[in-house]
């Protein structure tokens, strides 16, 4: 039976890989497999597990509770993107990302390469590296206009934007994963990445900046003015930003889990949001009929933005790889890892370049199920920068790559031929400097 289960899984893996060529959004086969395995593991009434990892051991659990213990587990996730997907979208409902653009003053071609590299690592980190990627490709469209110019800048982005978010519990969906999972600490997980990532994404940078096609000015377009500023626009990026990256201290002084301290401040931004947004009315002439469409909401705007599919997806995926975990199957599996390949950098390395190839966060869900390692073990801290940058390899690596591939219209030959070996020198490099820290500073 664990032959079929696996095969359902492989299955469904597949259509998710291949959804470009297929047509069908991921979220379905995810979905799809998600229910198929549950479904066989009911119906054919096979022993579920939950891992004891004090003594490293399974140990016998109901179906109701184990589903329950992973619905759970999966919510704090996806309640958890709801809010940081909310809070970004109201900082875009004021127009907040738009002010970015005063900080791009020089016409130097690689001046603008650096500028772009430093805000989008950055910028990722706090918001995740998928929403940096679309922030910097909007203000990319509007200041260049050669093709070929721009298809360079966008590859690059996604690089600083996948390197940047791998530092940080909120900049990228799987070390968000390990930290609400225990895996990791904010401290540690910055202490110990943090300059590795920054290698990631400076060597490629450095590179590329002797290129030919980064020699010289680019002229800015006539079109490009300041009209879609918000007067509040400043001050909600701020706010936004600034509640994002207080959920890693709520979590730290409260103990409570992420999505607590999430929720805790997209309320605070959702009442700023509000307040801004009626100070525009003229209490003296309202209209009725107008004031109560929901779109002069900022919250109630900014929620019909969100990418349900992508939270259908993740729901799907995870769900699945807790079936696998609950009859046993990844604990198996990581014994025979274990055995077969002992270093444990040989395992990380192999998982960043897969995670070009297949989707990172089936990858790190299932190695949270299969390794008992501590807290801030190396290899969790190995885990999170090897599935953050690897996925910069290819461009359907990463959800950086496949967005950016969408806004730019960027060939998958085009981004193999010119930017996968910059990505690849940029995570050996990162990785050799992550070894580094870890000899010394452990």
């Amino acid at each position: 039976m664990e032959i079929l289960l696996i095969s359902i899984f492989v299955v469904g893996y597949l259509l998710i890989t291949v959804e470009h060529s297929i047509k069908i959004d991921k979220l379905i086969p995810a979905l799809g497999m998600m229910g198929v395995l549950w479904a066989v593991i009911a119906l054919n009434h096979l022993p579920v597990f939950e891992i004891n990892l004090e003594l490293l051991s399974l140990e016998p659990a109901h179906l109701d509770e184990i589903l329950l213990h992973h619905l759970g587990k999966t919510a704090e996730i996806l309640i958890f993107l709801l809010g940081a997907m909310t809070i970004v979208e109201i900082i875009d409902f004021f127009r907040g990302f738009s002010g970015i653009k005063k900080l791009i003053k020089s016409r130097s071609k690689v001046t603008l390469l650096w500028i772009f590299g430093f805000i989008s690592f950055g910028l990722s980190a706090i918001i995740d590296n998928l929403t940096a990627t679309i922030v910097l490709i909007t203000i990319l469209q509007k200041l260049v206009t050669n093709k070929e110019l721009k298809l360079w800048y966008a590859g690059l982005i996604i690089i600083a934007a996948n390197a940047g978010g791998a530092f940080s519990p909120i900049g990228d969906i799987t070390t968000t994963m390990l930290w609400i999972a225990d895996k990791v600490t904010t401290l540690n997980l910055i202490k110990f990445l943090v300059l590795p990532s920054l290698i990631c994404m400076v060597v490629p940078f450095l590179i590329s900046s002797k290129f030919k096609i980064f020699k010289g000015e680019f002229i800015i377009p006539s079109n490009v003015t300041d009209t879609e500023l918000n007067p509040y626009g400043n001050k909600m990026l701020f706010i936004g930003l600034g509640s994002i990256l207080f959920v890693p201290f709520f979590k730290t002084v409260t103990h409570l889990p992420p999505y607590v301290g999430m929720m805790l401040a997209l309320a605070f931004v959702a009442t700023v949001a509000e307040f801004y947004s009626n100070k525009k009315f003229n209490i003296s002439k309202v209209d009725f009929d107008h004031d109560m469409k929901a779109d002069d909401s900022p919250v109630h705007a900014s929620l019909t933005k969100i990418e349900l599919p992508s939270i259908l997806f993740f729901l799907g995926i995870l769900m699945a790889v807790g079936a696998l975990e609950s009859v046993g199957i990844l604990f198996n599996f990581a014994d025979w890892i274990n055995e077969s390949i002992p270093n444990s950098d040989v395992v990380i390395v192999l998982l960043g370049h897969l995670s070009a190839l297949i989707d990172n966060v089936p990858l790190v869900a299932a190695s949270i199920g299969m390794f008992p390692n501590p807290i801030d073990d190396p290899l969790w801290h190995g885990i999170a920068y090897s599935a953050g940058t690897g996925g910069s390899m290819l461009i359907i690596g990463s959800a950086a790559g496949v967005v950016a591939m969408g806004m730019e219209k960027i060939d998958f030959f085009w981004y193999m031929k010119n930017i996968t070996i910059l990505a690849m020198i940029g995570f050996w490099a990162g990785y050799g400097t992550f070894m580094f820290l870890r000899f010394f500073m452990l």
